[in-house]
């Protein structure tokens, strides 16, 4: 993997001072930019982007590029197969053993 940061094109984060809490940011689309980003980067069905904040506070969208290692990618194959496979749990209660 590669330390060089690829910037997504044809998206701004933003956060502005005065926004409540509950809005961590908003994001800005430029569709032909983005799309030609997209075209680019997409490889398996999903482009994953991280939104940071620079040293100097501002935040930005940056293509996340990790990969998993063999062992990563068997395991958690694995771990999904295991879910499927599991039955599902068991609801014993009934509203009718309630006391009150």
């Amino acid at each position: 993997m590669s330390d060089d940061k690829i910037f997504v094109d044809g998206m701004i984060v933003k956060r502005h001072e005065n926004a409540p809490d509950f809005v961590i940011c908003s994001l800005s689309l430029k569709g032909k930019e983005l799309t030609e980003f997209m075209r680019q980067h997409h490889k398996e069905g999903w482009v994953n982007i991280q939104v940071k904040r620079s040293k100097g506070g501002k935040l930005y969208a940056e293509l996340d590029t990790w990969k998993p290692t063999q062992g990563e990618a068997a395991r958690d194959g694995m771990e999904q197969a295991r879910a499927a496979a599991s039955p599902p749990p068991v609801n014993d209660f009934e509203s009718d053993n309630i006391p009150f």
